[in-house]
């Protein structure tokens, strides 16, 4: 099995109930999922798959504990990695900008080299917009605990399914 780690950055708790839920889904131990404080040039290269969750703040805007971290993410070379994302947004508080701030990340980690998998189609989601869309689908899982947490549970199973092969 390939080695693996959960970062996140969450402020209110949600973004990390998810990404622990993830974590054990994955069969992931729990000092693996770690807040983004963590993460670190080190760190990046001491995985070979990364797992990256984000909440969505304001008006698009990454979760505050992202900003540094996300800086080394853009010096790094992430070539011969693969990474995952998740991202915890309202669809209907924010309907224009929902879950937008995987789309950061994404590209930080696309331009480092990273392979990304785990793409969710948009079908059954409610929301107007998101930079987080492309050809129809997430870049990564996109989960809304404020408006649809009945819908999490299958959503992190699906996911799962598509991410786990990528972790043998």
């Amino acid at each position: 099995m390939k080695s693996a780690a959960i970062f996140f950055g969450s402020s209110t708790g949600k973004c990390q109930d998810v990404a622990c839920r993830i974590g054990k889904a994955l069969g992931i131990a729990p000092s693996l999922v770690r807040s983004v404080s963590e993460l670190d040039a080190s760190s990046l290269g001491s995985f070979d798959v990364l797992i990256l969750g984000t909440s969505t703040w304001g008006c698009g805007e990454l979760q505050d504990d992202w900003y540094a971290p996300l800086d080394v993410v853009r010096k790094s070379d992430l070539k011969g990695k693969t990474v995952a994302l998740f991202g915890c947004g309202d669809s209907a508080g924010f309907s224009a900008t929902f879950c937008d701030a995987m789309a950061e990340i994404y590209e930080a980690v696309t331009a480092a080299g990273a392979t990304v998998v785990g793409s969710v189609s948009t079908s059954g989601y409610t929301f107007d917009e998101s930079r987080a869309v492309a050809d129809d689908n997430f870049v990564g899982l996109a989960i809304d605990e404020d408006n649809e947490p009945d819908k999490t549970d299958s959503r992190i199973a699906d996911w799962v399914q598509v991410v786990k092969p990528h972790l043998e």
